[in-house]
This record gives structure tokens, sequence and C-alpha cells, in this order.
């Protein structure tokens, strides 16, 4: 008696599965090579011109640090900055906590209310903060308000969306209890909802700060006013030196925000867990 003899399956023979492999890395350089193209990138006259990385990086050093003592407006311009950033997460977090609510599947009132929000919620998402700015500083001018609009705006879409999903996630049980005890829907949100979800918003607000601390410094450059207002006066009038401060002081005020935005959180999961 023979032995049973078992076929492999044309599309798993090693030959097979190389020529594929072949075919997908052959496609995926000739993609690349036409991107490059498209965008006429030339990587031998990003070597050619690497020197004028080089003269800028000379001209910058050593920062001019006696611009702190000799233009008080620098320290006005940071805190601006920060105000901007707290201001535009907090009333975004505040606008997107109400529409997310609206835009989850299981506290909307219905569901073309919530087919409306995540429609409004999706077209915040996608317009770009700057773009925003630009329209904002023809609205009301050039300055702080404007910046501070445009990250409220921007939040309120980033912020929506993920409450919604953190509401959409909640355990059903408490909602059932309070339902089945006579209470509303607002009762429901009130003290089943939100105390599930209340982790889940905390945190993303102190990521969205982060997050509009450095969009605020981009803002500013465009005339949302603040330390990014002050970097490219810096550039517009060749002040390399002045310039390379105004960067280093964005870096330090970035990283001490943070570390302050990680004390605090740890200080209050640490408060929630002792009153449980």
């Amino acid at each position: 008696m023979s032995a049973p003899s078992f076929a492999v399956p044309h599309a798993l023979l090693p030959s097979v599965r190389l020529r594929r492999r072949l075919v997908i890395l052959a496609g995926s350089i000739a993609a690349l090579a036409g991107l490059l193209v498209y965008l006429r990138v030339d990587p031998i006259a990003a070597v050619r011109d690497f020197h004028y990385v080089t003269d800028l990086i000379r001209e910058m050093l050593p920062p001019n640090f006696r611009l702190l003592a000799v233009k008080p407006s620098i320290w006005n311009s940071l805190v601006q900055t920060v105000s901007m950033a707290f201001l535009g997460t907090l009333v975004g977090a505040g606008i997107a906590l109400v529409l997310s609510v609206l835009a989850a599947s299981n506290t909307s009132p219905n569901r073309w209310t919530r087919l409306a929000v995540r429609t409004l919620l999706a077209t915040e998402r996608c317009t770009p903060n700057i773009v925003v700015l630009l329209v904002l500083l023809i609205a009301v001018g050039i300055g702080p308000f404007a910046a501070t609009l445009s990250l409220s705006i921007g939040s309120v879409g980033m912020f929506g969306k993920l409450f919604a999903d953190a509401i959409e996630h909640v355990d059903p049980g408490p909602s059932e209890a309070i339902a089945a005890a006579g209470g509303g829907r607002l009762h429901a949100i009130r003290y089943a909802v939100l105390p599930q979800v209340l982790p889940s918003v905390v945190a993303n607000c102190f990521y969205a700060f982060d997050v509009n601390l450095r969009a605020a410094v981009a803002l500013g450059i465009f005339g949302g006013g603040g330390i990014g207002f002050e970097l490219n006066v810096a550039r517009s009038v060749l002040r390399y030196k002045d310039m390379f401060a105004c960067l280093i002081l964005i870096m330090v005020l970035i990283n001490l925000m943070e570390r302050v935005a990680d004390f605090i959180r740890k200080r209050l999961f640490s408060m929630e867990g002792e009153l449980r």
C-alpha cells in the first residue's frame, strides 16, 4: 500500500510566494520613485546645499539670552501662549462634552441628531487650525483672541469624537438601574454615564493641552500672538541669535508644562483612588 500524498496549494509554493513578494517590493519601489519625481525631490541637492544649514546654525550661535532682560515682553508672550492653550482646551472640552452626549449612540435623543452632531465634529476635525485662524484674523483681528478661538474650535472636534466613543463604551448597568428606579435620561447621564467617562475626559484634556500648547506657538507665527509671534519677528529681521533664544524658551516651556500636567494628573487620579 503506497503512502498518501499531500498536494501543496499552488499559492503556497515557495517559488510563488517569492515571486509575489518581489512584485510587491518592485511595485513599492516604483511608487516611491514616482512620488519623488512628482514632488521634484532631489536628494543630491539636499546634500549639495547642506552648507546653508550649517551656515544658519553658525549664525544662531550663541543664543542671545540677553533678550530676556532687554525685552520684558518675551515673558508676557510666554504667559499668552500658555493662556491660549489652556483656554482653548477648557472651552473646547466643555462644548465637546455637551456635543458628545448628543453624538453617542446610547445617549443621543435620536438617530438624526447623532448623525448631525457626528458630521459637525468630523467637519471641525478636518479643518486645520491655521485655516480657522486665517478666517478669524479677518473677523476679530490679529492677536491672542483669534488664536484662542481657533484652538477652541479645533479642540471641540477632537474632544467630541473621543468623548463620544468613551460614552458609547460605558457599562449600561448603572443607567438601566436608574431607569428602573424611575430616573430620566438626564439622571442616567449625570449619575451613571459621566462618572464612568470622567477618567477618560481628564486624561484627554491633559493630552489636548499638550497638543494645543504646541499649536499655540505655531498659530502665533501667523498672527496669533504669544511667543510664536516673537519668534517670527526675530526671523523676519534676521536676528537669528534672538530666534534661537526663543526656540530654547519654547522647548523649556513645553517640557515644563508637560511635567506640571503629569504631576496634576497623577494627583487627581490618586485622590480619586483614595475616595473610592
